[in-house]
């Protein structure tokens, strides 16, 4: 009886020094694909939007995507500086850009190949001088079907997102391929569910909208769990703040 009782006042003193695990912040920058949106553009729904519901109260997600915003425009508007100043060690950084990046014959916003692929280092060196953890995302695919068969848009730049995960060791999450393989695997109509297509009388879309970039908030919560099962499939430390 007495060792029961000793071993149990060893269990609580030991318990008591246990530290529980702390909580950690991911930072989320992006362009519209990702970011929050104000009332009037509902029922258009950034992934970012849908994210934080996969994860218990241990987590805050700070979604600090903005609409329109490349690499290049998201370090000149000193976004990144805001992101970079508050960073604190043990925070993740999920990094998507493209859709914009590709735009190179728009000033202040397009940028080439190799200057994406210098952006995107410089978030992760960076992050990583914080002791924060970048994790890297390819654009997600747009909604472009000709004929009833997908095509793709985003040129080179899913590849330079990977080139720089496996030159710099950063965790990657294909949200590109992955997204493709959702949409191909619904097809051409069927896949208008997930994104912002709306029929004329809609008071946010009097004359309705047939959008293939954004997502309707069925659509993004899809591509939030594709980049959870992301996180999942790299075995990251976040998986234990996943909620079952």
């Amino acid at each position: 009886m007495k060792k029961h009782l000793v071993l149990s006042i060893a269990l609580a003193v030991c318990a008591a020094f246990i530290k529980p695990d702390k909580k950690i912040t991911i930072w989320m920058i992006g362009d519209s694909t990702m970011a929050n949106k104000q009332e009037k553009a509902f029922p258009e729904t950034g992934w970012g939007m849908a994210f934080g519901q996969f994860f218990n109260k241990d987590v805050t997600i700070d979604n600090r995507a903005q609409n329109g915003r490349s690499t290049l425009s998201f370090i000149n508007e000193k976004r990144w500086d805001e992101v970079y100043n508050n960073l604190k060690e043990g925070d993740y950084v999920f990094i998507e850009f493209g859709h914009n990046d590709e735009k190179i014959d728009k000033p202040g916003v397009g940028v080439s190949i190799d200057e994406y692929k210098k952006n995107l280092s410089r978030f992760v060196n960076e992050a990583r001088s914080k002791k924060a953890i970048p994790v890297l995302l390819t654009p997600i695919t747009r909604r472009s079907f000709k004929n009833g068969v997908f095509t793709e848009t985003h040129g080179l730049y899913p590849d330079a997102v990977r080139t720089v995960a496996d030159s710099l060791h950063v965790p990657l999450i294909d949200m590109h391929k992955k997204s493709i393989a959702l949409i191909t695997s619904m097809g051409d109509e069927p896949s208008k569910a997930l994104y912002n297509y709306l029929e004329a009388g809609h008071k946010n879309y009097p004359e309705g909208k047939k959008d293939d970039t954004h997502f309707s908030p069925l659509g993004a919560k899809k591509i939030a769990a594709l980049a959870v099962e992301g996180i999942k499939e790299l075995k990251l430390d976040l998986v234990k703040y996943l909620i079952n």
